[in-house]
């Protein structure tokens, strides 16, 4: 996708012939050129990690990808901030939600971890579930509904599984994670984004492979291991790809990409989400 202009070529959104100006991905003030009185603004909230087996038996989705919310801002020469941090690698089958990232009255809230529903007011792409159902994405800026199952302005988690095949997350700006597995079989991949992509499915101590991560602007990374906890893949974000997981008992699932990608499920620890960012255009 590129990202240089706005919007992208085949896009369809005004307005046009803006130029990528600003990257922003930490700090708490965005300095504004004199003369600059507005700008186009997209703001991609911190993905959402995975769950991990943790050496047991379970299996554990991977995290949403953050949400984006685009409009003009009205700025000054200094403007306040927040970049929404990526959900934390954690030891457990629940992953962490992603933060929100805020600027000029616009906000962007952060993918759901595996196995965890999204609790805040704004949500980006939801969780995909271990061996249970799907999660639900968040709520958008500006009103988008959630998505309860499947595809949406932002994905639904993937639901997972005892026995069988974890199903992958659902597809829209944003990516839900992939459904994991108890069974000897594969975690679903997670969903692709136009932004931001899903976490994939892990396995449990038997299952076979684990899910890679779903493109957003970049790719997702790739799943590891055939056996004994193969670890998935991280969402590719907005501004980098995702990581690929490592497999094996001590396995850990890819990071999401920078830019919102959300976490992959992992054996033994979760793959992070990517942080947020902001994209100035003007």
């Amino acid at each position: 996708m590129g990202i240089n202009t706005f919007p992208a070529v085949g896009g369809t959104v005004a307005p046009r012939d803006l130029t990528l100006q600003q990257t922003i991905t930490s700090g708490t003030s965005v300095t504004i050129p004199a003369g600059i009185n507005a700008v186009w603004t997209v703001l991609v909230g911190g993905g959402g990690s995975g769950g991990s087996s943790g050496g047991g038996g379970s299996g554990v989705g991977g995290g949403g990808g953050g949400g984006v919310t685009m409009g003009w801002v009205y700025v000054k020469t200094s403007n306040y901030c927040i970049i929404g941090a990526g959900g934390i690698v954690t030891y457990t089958t629940t992953g962490s939600q992603g933060g929100t990232t805020v600027f000029g009255g616009l906000a962007a809230g952060g993918g759901g971890g595996g196995n965890t529903t999204i609790t805040t007011l704004l949500g980006g792409a939801g969780g995909g579930g271990g061996s249970s159902t799907g999660k639900p994405s968040g709520v958008g800026f500006f009103g988008t509904p959630s998505t309860a199952t499947g595809s949406g302005y932002m994905g639904a988690g993937g639901t997972g599984y005892p026995s069988q095949v974890g199903d992958p997350g659902g597809n829209g700006i944003a990516g839900g994670g992939g459904g994991g597995t108890q069974a000897a079989a594969a975690g679903g991949a997670g969903g692709i984004g136009v932004f931001t992509g899903g976490g994939g499915g892990g396995g449990s101590q038997t299952g076979t492979t684990a899910g890679a991560g779903g493109a957003g602007g970049f790719a997702g990374g790739s799943a590891a291991g055939s056996s004994s906890y193969a670890a998935a893949g991280g969402g590719g974000g907005v501004l980098a790809v995702g990581a690929n997981g490592v497999g094996g008992i001590t396995g850990v699932g890819g990071a999401g990409g920078s830019g919102g990608g959300g976490g992959g499920a992992g054996g033994q620890y979760s793959g992070a989400g990517g942080a947020g960012c902001i994209l100035l255009y003007y």
